[in-house]
């Protein structure tokens, strides 16, 4: 297997680190648009397999020419989703399996937004399924925590815990405290503004997929590991998206703990403008107002050294037990910044989002995973995920999972 990583991010890097550790693949191309970022960490990690690239994730031709040059077989994307198209196209026209860790990007319903889905999380890259498949290609999408570690925890409750799913409920939340700033987010600002202020989607079976209001219906749920009570609101998020189309669950929702004061500013970004993509002239020069944001704040891969707390990412499923009993449980997995920044020197956001995918790259290279199409992580067998995941080291990831019953 021969791996390209595309972006030399927080995610991308971190990806690269937790992959360096295994002997499943031949060789490791890391790229991004400025090259001295990925030629800075493979200069850090020191491992003969590894190289850095230049690309364009904007242009198809030029992440197809790269997969070429470099025979790459396997393609990571690892950078804003608004470059997913043009890098799953580039895979397809240079014949290489596609992950991405956030899918093609919505547009709200132009005269109902907060009542009816427009075009939705993944649906550009779905419209393209048949295609893949006839080609005997795979794109996985969806694959980095959430989505991600999300639906194939769904995907085990389904098959192994559960004969009935009345609700999937994807709950996200942390106890992660930033020293020395106001308002530093621990993950892409880009794309965190993209999913929080866009209409949630919520999906119900009898009804189909359909919209609320941003930070709609909140909710307190308590975390596990030490994380306690987070109050938890409706964000878009592709879990809605992917988890109905595998699974035979009555309800999907997804709901993050934003905190007031995060909610506050995102609601000021929106009010002022600020959140555009669409670029605006300043003094000349064509810029866009939320890439100005993102240039502001901190880089999250920055943080890990005054960043404190643990990130937890899971699903409260409820329904019917295997036992015919009702039953609520939470699958869960933890991640503490001490220990991934000890062990890994990437924060515990990025380092959570980038473990996932390379899990699934040495599935694929050992061939335990297989498939052909669109395919959502709900598409493949989640025990052989999450015994990897959870299996010490060398043999496997050493980071376990757990399971919390509720009342």
């Amino acid at each position: 297997m021969r791996i390209l990583i595309i972006g030399a991010g927080g995610v991308g890097s971190a990806a690269a680190r937790i992959a360096v550790r295994r002997d499943f693949f031949e060789t490791l191309i890391l790229a991004d648009y400025d090259p001295a970022r990925p030629q800075a960490l493979v200069d850090e990690v020191g491992d003969d397999r590894l190289a850095a690239a230049q690309v364009d994730a904007s242009d198809a031709a030029s992440v197809a020419s790269l997969i070429r040059a470099h025979g790459a077989t396997h393609v990571l994307n690892a950078v804003d989703p608004r470059f997913v198209m043009p890098i799953f196209d580039g895979c397809f026209e240079a014949g290489a399996t596609y992950l991405d860790m956030a899918m093609s990007l919505s547009r709200p319903h132009p005269e109902r937004p907060y009542e009816l889905p427009g075009v939705k999380l993944g649906d550009e890259q779905f419209a393209q399924a048949e295609r893949w498949e006839a080609a005997g290609r795979l794109a996985l999408v969806g694959i980095g925590v959430e989505p991600g570690l999300s639906d194939v925890f769904a995907r085990y409750a389904e098959d192994e815990l559960f004969d009935e799913i009345d609700e999937l409920g994807v709950r996200d939340g942390a106890n992660l405290v930033v020293e020395g700033y106001e308002f530093a987010p621990s993950f892409s600002i880009w794309t965190t503004i993209e999913e929080c202020l866009n209409p949630p989607v919520v999906f119900e079976r009898d009804r189909g997929w359909y919209t609320t209001a941003p930070f709609s219906e909140p909710e307190v749920f308590d975390f596990p590991e030490g994380i306690g009570p987070v109050e938890c609101v409706n964000v878009e998020h592709e879990e809605v998206l992917l988890m109905p189309r595998w699974t035979k669950a009555k309800r999907v929702t997804f709901k993050y703990g934003l905190g007031d004061e995060f909610i506050q500013v995102l609601q000021v970004l929106h009010k002022v403008g600020l959140d555009r993509t669409e670029p605006i002239t300043v003094k000349g020069v064509q810029v866009s107002p939320r890439d100005v944001v993102a240039a502001a704040l901190p880089d999250p891969a920055s943080l890990g050294d005054r960043m404190t707390g643990k990130t937890c990412a899971g699903v409260w499923v409820r329904g019917t037990g295997k036992d015919g009993q009702p039953r609520s449980t939470y699958l869960y997995h933890v991640a503490d910044n001490a220990v991934t920044m000890r062990e890994y020197n990437s924060q515990a956001v990025v380092w959570q989002t980038a473990l996932n995918p390379v899990i699934a790259l040495e599935l694929l290279a050992s061939g335990v995973w297989t498939g052909t199409g669109v395919q959502g992580p709900e598409a493949f067998d989640a025990r052989p995920f999450l015994d990897l995941l959870a299996a010490p080291a060398p043999g496997g990831y050493g980071s376990p999972w757990g399971i919390t019953e509720l009342a």
